[in-house]
């Protein structure tokens, strides 16, 4: 199987003669997870299809197969569920939902740091700009590839003060550099990724 989970092993015929409900009712009862464990192997072939469905990649999809499975330890002693498989259809649905949403705004605030960063490194202000004919998508990556390219006193400081969101003064206590040599690695920096960008 492609998917290992901290389940008890234990199952025998007599588990898996067993309805959900009646498994759901012994775990609620004892706390054993062989329980959890027959309904893994039962459930795992729906679970891992309504994720990929919705997450798109087959390594994502295994993460949250996992993530599922390991919630059921509370949320079934939590929650009363009388169809187990549309419980665990919805469960699986809306954590993916979820984890859409967290990725959405992951990527939004990514790209919000790198046009601050761009913003203030290209004065014409078009490298991001939206009419741009390069997508947005191919320059961040060409941005970040620019930021591992600088020295590293210069990466230092720019991630710093942008990617970590950090004032000049705590710049320079962070790395032991004076304030006057922290502005003069991010103005540096500044004008090798404007070079870079443009070429």
């Amino acid at each position: 199987m492609f998917l290992k989970i901290n389940f008890k092993s234990g199952q025998n015929g007599d588990i898996k003669s067993l309805s959900d409900e009646k498994l759901i009712e012994l775990y609620r009862n004892s706390a054993d997870t062989k329980y959890l464990g027959e309904l893994f192997e039962r459930y795992i072939h729906l679970v891992f299809g309504v994720c990929l469905k919705y997450l798109k990649n087959e390594e994502n999809s295994k993460d949250a197969v996992m993530q599922v499975f390991e919630d059921l330890h509370f949320k079934l002693r939590k929650h009363a569920v009388g169809h187990f498989k549309s419980w665990i259809y919805s469960v699986t649905k809306n954590h993916c939902l979820m984890e859409l949403r967290k990725k959405k705004t992951e990527e939004r605030n990514r790209v919000e740091i790198y046009e601050k960063i761009q913003t203030e490194i290209m004065e014409s202000g078009d490298v991001f700009h939206p009419n741009n004919s390069d997508d947005l998508s191919e320059k961040i990556p060409k941005l970040q590839k620019g930021i591992a390219l600088l020295k590293t006193e210069q990466r230092r400081c720019i991630e710093l003060l942008y990617l970590q969101n950090k004032s000049y003064k705590e710049v320079a206590e962070l790395t032991g550099y004076s304030l006057k040599k922290v502005k003069s690695y991010i103005q540096n920096g500044k004008r090798n990724l404007k070079i870079f960008l443009e070429e």
